[in-house]
């Protein structure tokens, strides 16, 4: 009998402790389920249904943030941006944002200019901050990033001053002019001045409104549209005969040489126009009885082979500081020598547009005192491509520049006066 006992004691301790194991198990089990794991906070359970989804497809940088402000679910923009480094949101002015968006579930918005990530010349993104709540627990931040609609705002502001600026010059001396000429209607010789200045400044507002029409025109249309295989030799003597009177005038020797036979692909008007801002400007800005020479030829390049066409002048030439900031619209090297001339400063970005619009580029190299070499380079049409494989003769060397000097030997010259 006490044996039994014994056994049915031992029996019920057992089944105590094997209860009491279980019950500490599962609520282990139940709390190591409840624990926050480091990918638990960048999974999806977490989200509310459907939201991973919006946020994928979104357009700006977004950053859900939960009550302890750890980063729950950031997208890769938010990254690239450095919004978002160790699982926190790095910007502090959108940390605080949040929190206050927590506490009283107002939605902000902001605007700040951010470090850009990875420069040290003190470069800043513009960018847009809207936070949000998100359920009851989480809170969403989205981050625009508007550093190019600034800076095409800057531009666009920038154009307009200057447009107003340009036009303000000749419109106010054609009104001075007009009323000198009221004025001095009994003297013939003070009218004819007049009236000559007046032709002149009313030229040159011509000019003006003609480039801004062209500058226009070359952003805004697809050359490539009306494409056509355009002779290079026939491009380069009507910029020669444009500049003809001009450069008579100073007795300026325009020569013209290279590879025969070269085609570019593109719109045979634009085309004319850049290369005659080239060809005009180094007759412009050269001095009298110097020498201005065209030369093509034939480079290859990985993408297919190449038209460059390259004029040179024996001008002034332009300093370091002035050659990387030529091709800006308005933007002159010597503005007297330019309002002596009647340039606009709208040639050379015409002429980059033009180059790359048409997948080339233009270049410049130049050295105070040595005057300046300007290269249009520009893909070859395929069928000139074609017919330089079938007559290789063709594709001389002439034209290579010398390690000595970086300008184009004109070969076999044709001068013209």
């Amino acid at each position: 009998m006490d044996v039994n006992a014994a056994v049915a004691a031992a029996a019920a301790i057992a089944g105590v402790l094997t209860g009491v194991i279980a019950v500490l198990a599962f609520r282990w089990s139940e709390r190591e389920q409840k624990r926050p794991t480091r990918t638990s906070l960048h999974t999806d359970p977490v989200l509310p249904p459907g939201v991973d989804t919006v946020l994928s497809v979104l357009r700006s940088s977004a950053v859900v943030l939960d009550e302890g402000d750890a980063v729950v679910k950031a997208s890769s923009a938010a990254y690239a941006l450095g919004l978002v480094r160790g699982g926190k949101l790095a910007v502090e002015p959108m940390l605080q944002m949040a929190r206050d968006t927590r506490r009283d579930g107002e939605i902000r918005q902001v605007e700040l200019d951010l470090p850009r990530r990875g420069t040290g010349r003190g470069e800043a993104l513009a960018v847009s901050a809207r936070v949000a709540p998100l359920g009851s627990r989480l809170v969403l931040l989205l981050v625009e990033d508007l550093t190019e609609a600034r800076r095409i705002e800057a531009v666009r502001r920038d154009f307009v001053a200057n447009v107003s600026h340009e036009l303000k010059t000749p419109v106010g001396a054609l009104s001075l002019l007009s009323e000198a000429v009221m004025d001095a209607s009994d003297d013939p010789e003070a009218v004819q001045r007049f009236a000559g200045r007046m032709q002149i400044e009313a030229t040159r507002l011509t000019n003006l409104v003609q480039e801004l029409i062209d500058l226009s025109r070359v952003q805004n249309d697809d050359p490539l549209e009306d494409a056509e295989p355009v002779r290079v030799d026939e491009l380069v003597a009507e910029a020669i005969d444009r500049c003809r009177h001009q450069a008579g005038t100073k007795q300026i020797t325009m020569a013209a040489g290279g590879t025969a036979d070269l085609h570019v692909w593109g719109n045979r008007g634009q085309l004319a126009a850049a290369l005659g801002n080239l060809v005009e400007n180094a007759v412009n800005y050269s001095p009298a009885r110097t020498r201005v020479g065209i030369a093509a030829r034939r480079v290859t390049a990985p993408g297919g082979d190449m038209i460059e066409v390259a004029v040179t002048d024996q001008g002034i030439g332009i300093s370091g500081k002035d050659k990387e900031r030529i091709f800006e619209r308005f933007y002159r090297v010597d503005p007297a020598r330019s309002r002596a001339t009647g340039g606009t400063g709208l040639g050379l970005a015409i002429v980059k547009h033009v180059a790359a619009s048409h997948g080339g580029e233009v270049t410049v190299w130049s050295s105070e005192g040595q005057g300046s070499t300007f290269t249009l380079r520009l893909p070859e049409a395929g069928a000139a491509r074609d017919r330089a494989q079938q007559h290789p003769a063709l594709d001389d060397e002439a034209g290579q520049p010398t390690e000595s000097s970086p300008y184009l030997p004109l070969p076999a010259p044709e001068v013209l006066p």
